[in-house]
């Protein structure tokens, strides 16, 4: 069992930027590709970005690409989201997720084991 905390939403104005945290507990976070994935109201999930077990490799909707950045720490067991030049566009409830894997339908949200319980990020125009 992994557990998943996220903290560091709130409200900003058009291009400012947040920092998304993403604190796992349980079962060994290492072992684990995290994803991020956003909500808004009356709209479906949709994948934003997820990084390997290792961190070697990054993914990115193209919405975001060159605004947002995923890391991890595995020291800390935890996963952030650096957004940047934040759109109105981006508010939404922000998840972050943990798999396996990255395997097919990842950005589909597929595959992701345990989910955390969200963070809202606001942005006005």
């Amino acid at each position: 069992q992994v557990q998943l905390v996220e903290s560091g939403g709130g409200l900003v104005q058009a291009g400012g930027s947040l920092r998304l945290s993403c604190a796992a507990s349980g079962r060994t976070f290492s072992n684990y590709a995290m994803g991020w994935f956003r909500q808004a109201p009356g709209k479906e999930r949709e994948f934003v970005a997820a990084i390997t077990y290792i961190g070697r490799s990054t993914y990115y909707a193209d919405s975001v690409k060159g605004r947002f950045t995923i890391s991890r720490d595995s020291a800390k067991n935890s996963v952030y989201l650096q957004m940047n030049s934040l759109k109105p566009e981006d508010t939404a409830v922000y998840y972050c997720a943990a798999a396996p894997g990255l395997n097919r339908g990842f950005k589909e949200g597929r595959g992701y084991d345990y989910w955390g319980q969200g963070t809202q990020v606001t942005v006005s125009s």
